[in-house]
């Protein structure tokens, strides 16, 4: 059974950080890339970061570029998003993502979600 479970959201002022988890079971973790994803009512959900399966490779929406980094941990099977600066615009649901890449930049077969964090910015 693949799961991906998230952790690490909550409520924090704008300029805040936060650091979100997901833990990765199931899979071979190191055959994968994983995403970062946010969903808001009024814009669905948007891809926020990327990672390449082996940490060599990553990309950012231009919104959260210079504030988010992603990393991962192989030893842990976790994905990671550091967000700094945060900002009202980054309240949403974050949703973390798995999928295959078969070779460099291409992934192939079913992309697994998880249950979702809320992340709350607010004054």
């Amino acid at each position: 059974q693949v799961q991906l479970v998230e952790s690490g959201g909550g409520l924090v002022q704008p300029g805040g950080s936060l650091r979100l988890s997901c833990a990765a079971s199931g899979v071979t973790f190191g055959l994968y890339a994983m995403s970062w994803f946010r969903q808001t009512p009024g814009k669905g959900r948007d891809l926020v970061a990327r990672i390449s399966r082996d940490g060599g490779s990553t990309n950012y929406a231009d919104s959260v570029k210079d504030r988010f980094t992603i990393s991962r941990d192989s030893a842990k099977n976790t994905v990671f998003l550091q967000m700094n600066s945060l900002k009202p615009e980054d309240t949403a649901v974050y949703y973390c993502s798995a999928r295959r890449e078969f070779s460099t930049g291409i992934l192939i077969g079913s992309d697994y979600w998880g249950q979702g964090t809320q992340v709350t910015v607010s004054s």
